[in-house]
């Protein structure tokens, strides 16, 4: 696995903390099976942090083929374990090259998840990428414990990505 790990914290307009995860793998797979396992309701099967807060994601925007779960625009929910759940909204979407969403976590941070597809020789580079603003006094002040934790999460989400993607 080649994962490059970039954490980044910087405070701006009036102590806002932003952050960014940012990790690529290489994986032996096209990229159109790549793209296939972003659909929101696929998360569930390789995503680490998702695996252990939500007990299922469905789409509420009118999915009629695979191809409208990945578009601009879609929707879904996730339904959370404990109470609640997380509302996504994917805002970018270049067919086996690009997807983002969005959602917010409560009222901890707004979230926004990208994803990018870069075909190489051996199959396809992706990059896994969050940006995050914590909202929340109480985040802002342990937002580095969380930096640590979620980096080890993300390492391991890739790793389940990349088995199940090239069984």
């Amino acid at each position: 696995m080649t994962a490059i790990i970039k954490c980044q914290k910087e405070i701006v307009k009036g102590s806002d903390i932003l952050g960014r995860f940012e990790n690529s793998i290489q994986i032996r797979a096209p990229p159109e099976k790549v793209w296939e396992m972003l659909a929101l309701d696929r998360v569930l099967e390789w995503e680490e942090g998702w695996k252990g807060t939500l007990k299922s994601v469905e789409y509420t925007s009118e999915v009629r083929t695979p191809k409208d779960k990945l578009r601009v625009g879609a929707t879904a929910h996730g339904t959370s374990k404990k109470k609640g759940g997380f509302d996504f909204e994917i805002t970018e979407s270049l067919e086996n090259e690009k997807m983002a969403y969005r959602f917010l976590y409560g009222k901890m941070a707004h979230v926004l998840v990208t994803y990018i597809l870069e075909p190489v020789e051996e199959g396809t580079k992706f990059t896994y990428v969050i940006d995050y603003e914590l909202l929340s006094i109480l985040w802002k002040i342990f937002g580095k414990l969380l930096t640590v934790g979620a980096t080890r999460e993300y390492e391991r989400s890739l790793k389940n990505f990349k088995s199940i993607l090239e069984k």
